[in-house]
């Protein structure tokens, strides 16, 4: 199926020219788009110069950091408005594996969203503290429970989209701008179409700096929070 891979990118100079042609190497047929949010060190030219060299390389200019939800969204846009069947949300800097792309698509044939999980079977995290691994364990656990659904790793952000499924899905405006952008997903998904999980390996960053920060987790916190709140009460 003709597939995109999103990829948003914030000062990502370092990872995103490796990234984007391991992806192009090991995965025949897909194509990129780099979604940049106005990065201050080089990554917008980068992007620009990758997109000249390959042709199945696209790139969206933002003019402003404005966070990873509504990035993805004008990916999504862009995938819908150029007929793509598949949907791919990949990051930029190195922690997803494109041999595991393989896997995920080839899960798209009978599942609407496929996640990359670290928390199922055989799936599994490189290089990470162990108090970032108990946060990602048991704060996707908290999710589970007050969401109501059976996903393992709903924070996961390499996933791919049936494009005609994902465009339903956000018909309704998202509301979350940071990582809880990807539970909000996951659980609409949960409750509309067909959800599946195939294992992933996670490498941390080995260059550059994690947008993961207190705030983000505070949001997808509250959030959650709330979308349990809602399900149980109405």
């Amino acid at each position: 199926m003709k597939t995109l891979v999103v990829i948003p990118t914030y000062n990502e100079a370092q990872s995103l020219a490796s990234t984007v042609e391991g992806l192009l190497t090991e995965i025949a047929g897909v194509d990129v788009l780099v979604v940049d949010d106005n990065s201050k060190d080089g990554t917008a030219a980068i992007s620009d110069s990758l997109g000249i060299r390959h042709a199945r390389v696209s790139v969206l200019h933002r003019p402003a950091k404005q966070g990873l939800g509504p990035a993805y969204i004008d990916g999504f846009s862009y995938a819908f408005a150029n007929s793509y069947e598949v949907v791919v949300e990949m990051d930029a800097d190195g922690s997803h594996q494109a041999s595991d792309l393989q896997k995920i698509l080839l899960a798209t044939t009978d599942a609407d969203l496929v996640i990359g999980s670290r928390w199922i079977s055989g799936g599994s995290v490189q290089n990470w503290p162990i108090a970032r691994v108990l946060l990602s364990k048991y704060g996707n656990v908290y999710a589970r429970l007050m969401l109501g659904t059976d996903i393992l790793d709903m924070t996961s952000g390499f996933r791919a989209y049936r494009a005609s499924f994902l465009q339903k899905l956000i018909s309704t405006p998202v509301s979350s701008q940071g990582y809880s952008f990807q539970v909000e997903l996951a659980f609409r998904a949960s409750k509309t179409g067909v959800v599946k999980e195939v294992p992933i390996t996670f490498v941390e960053r080995a260059e550059g700096r994690s947008k993961m920060t207190l705030g983000v987790v505070f949001e997808a916190l509250v959030k959650i929070q709330l979308w349990g709140i809602r399900r149980l009460f109405g």
